[in-house]
């Protein structure tokens, strides 16, 4: 029997610094929820809008893989391994923490908001060699899923230090789609609407709602309008 869990919008965790206007869905900072620590191994799953200019002054990580995906507008990386640039909307960045990096995240806009996804989850090896990527979304192909996110560097997206996969996709208005887990014996998913009304599984959700689901082989998705929708497949344990 599918075990599944629902985190409606309105019930995440908030945080409003001025800067930044940030949703937390599992416990983060200040947020803590006993029941939203994390879904399998996401432990993070942020949904942050920062003001033009401004940002996240050079801070560290460590044993995380830390993916993000700007929604709008460009942000500003700077890392310890030396990367520098901007990542804009359309484009996905990945680093692997591993024994230790420093970076900031600065919105590299003075006149436009920077809204992005931040979402960390637990590698499957500890203390690897720091890593860092970033590359441009594949082509959308609209009611088909992209791959964001594989534990294979060969594989489209970028890659992770766990058996995950990430994928994003624009749905038309009364479009059904199937999505298989790559190993439903030990990943659930962890499915975030971005954009749009969609049921899945039968469970009606609304935009930034999120809902995880385990003990099942498929999502069967219908878009009740024009939608963008994050599949996040991970291990359980």
């Amino acid at each position: 029997m599918e075990n599944i869990i629902i985190h409606r919008a309105a019930t995440r965790g908030h945080a409003d610094h001025g800067w930044l206007n940030a949703r937390h869905t599992f416990s983060f900072a200040n947020y803590y929820h006993p029941e939203r620590v994390q879904f399998g191994t996401l432990r993070v799953l942020n949904d942050d809008t920062i003001a033009p200019g401004m940002g996240f002054g050079t801070h560290p990580h460590d044993n995380m893989e830390i993916i993000t995906i700007p929604l709008a507008g460009k942000l500003a990386h700077k890392d310890s391994l030396g990367n520098s640039g901007v990542i804009s909307s359309g484009e996905i960045q990945v680093m692997s923490a591993g024994t230790g990096i420093q970076h900031s995240e600065i919105n590299g806009s003075k006149e436009e908001e920077l809204k992005l996804l931040q979402i960390w989850v637990f590698p499957d090896k500890t203390d690897v060699q720091p890593r860092y990527d970033q590359m441009k979304l594949p082509a959308c192909i609209p009611n088909v899923f992209r791959q964001l996110v594989s534990p294979n560097p060969d594989d489209e997206g970028v890659w992770i230090h766990q058996s995950a996969w990430f994928n994003l996709g624009e749905f038309s208005k009364g479009a059904t789609v199937i999505y298989q887990l790559k190993q439903p014996d030990t990943n659930g998913v962890y499915a975030f609407v971005i954009k749009g009304d969609v049921s899945i599984n039968e469970q009606s959700l609304n935009e930034r709602d999120g809902m995880g689901i385990q003990e099942t082989k498929e999502l069967i998705i219908n878009a009740d309008c024009n939608a963008r929708l994050l599949l996040m497949e991970v291990p359980m344990k």
